[in-house]
């Protein structure tokens, strides 16, 4: 995945939990309502790809 198509990242909070956040805003992710905060690395890790890919996607045009 080229890294300069990238919405997503990781950032580590305070506690030693994962965060997903939005480069372009700064902001946590929201996925469904619920911050996306508060994580373990792993699952963290995974949602940031898959929030990628999907970014990617939809600006390829390839996703409803």
């Amino acid at each position: 995945m080229n890294a300069s198509q990238n919405r997503y990242d990781l950032r580590k909070d305070a506690d030693g939990s994962w965060a997903v956040y939005d480069i372009f805003t700064g902001q946590t992710v929201e996925v469904n309502g619920i911050p996306q905060d508060g994580l373990d690395i792993q699952i963290a890790d995974d949602l940031v790809g898959l929030l990628n890919l999907e970014y990617i996607n939809r600006r390829k045009g390839s996703t409803h």
